[in-house]
């Protein structure tokens, strides 16, 4: 599943660069992206290795705005993996009457050590800026949507879900933002709580050394799962 992973989100990487690519040319203005990349190596009394590997990309094109990301993350300790997850998400929002807009979410996650062979999110819904000032942005939204599960034992499971997502955007200076993305997908067997807050601050031009703490807790896990992960990163960010 590991090699399968790998190839579908290498594959969907660069399908994501293509496109952008090709709308370079046309106007380069209209893409903004960054690239994340954090690592750590010890030796000596502890051998561990962990890389955290993030991409973004995102466009705004009249009515539309679309939203990729894509999260990698494998840890070590002494040639045993402790951690291996990929994370695959795009968003697609079409702009009514301002601060109104709809959107549509797909979400692709494997995840070694959670008990699922990978988790399918898809929803659409209602979103609204709710806060819009110049250094501070605040959207909600809310909507319908569905989820597909295959368990690690090879079983198979499906369920609606409701998904309502806050999402911070604080420029708190001209080098440092604030940033909280806090989800709830709350399904007929399964709730998933999610809190993403980072601090990101400018080193020098276009890079950047970035926090991270993810929180997430999911109610009802497979037998010998945890239902609380937690992760904290620290990255260093090219934003082109």
């Amino acid at each position: 599943m590991k090699n399968k992973m790998t190839t579908s989100i290498l594959l969907s990487s660069s399908l994501l660069a293509g496109y952008a690519q090709a709308n370079e040319d046309k106007d380069a203005s209209l893409w903004k992206a960054s690239a994340e990349l954090g690592y750590v190596s010890t030796s000596g009394n502890t051998e561990t290795d962990t890389l955290n590997v993030k991409g973004f990309a995102q466009t705004e094109r009249d009515k539309w705005k679309h939203t990729f990301e894509l999260t990698a993350l494998n840890s070590s300790d002494k040639d045993v993996t402790t951690a291996e997850k990929y994370l695959l998400t795009a968003q697609s929002d079409y702009k009514l009457t301002k601060p109104n807009y709809l959107f549509g979410l797909i979400s692709f996650e494997d995840d070694k050590f959670s008990g699922y062979d990978y988790q399918v999110v898809e929803a659409i819904g209602y979103g609204r800026r709710v806060v819009e000032e110049s250094a501070l942005t605040l959207d909600l939204e809310i909507g319908p949507g569905a989820k597909q599960s295959k368990l690690e034992t090879g079983e198979s499971e499906s369920e609606t879900l409701i998904r309502a997502a806050a999402k911070l955007d604080w420029a708190i200076s001209k080098t440092s933002k604030f940033n909280e993305v806090f989800t709830i997908d709350s399904g007929e067997d399964t709730t998933i709580t999610k809190s993403v807050t980072s601090l990101t601050t400018k080193v020098n031009g276009d890079l950047s050394m970035k926090i991270t703490y993810t929180y997430k807790n999911t109610s009802d896990v497979p037998v010998g799962i945890e239902e609380t992960d937690t992760e904290t990163a620290v990255t260093l960010v090219y934003t082109f």
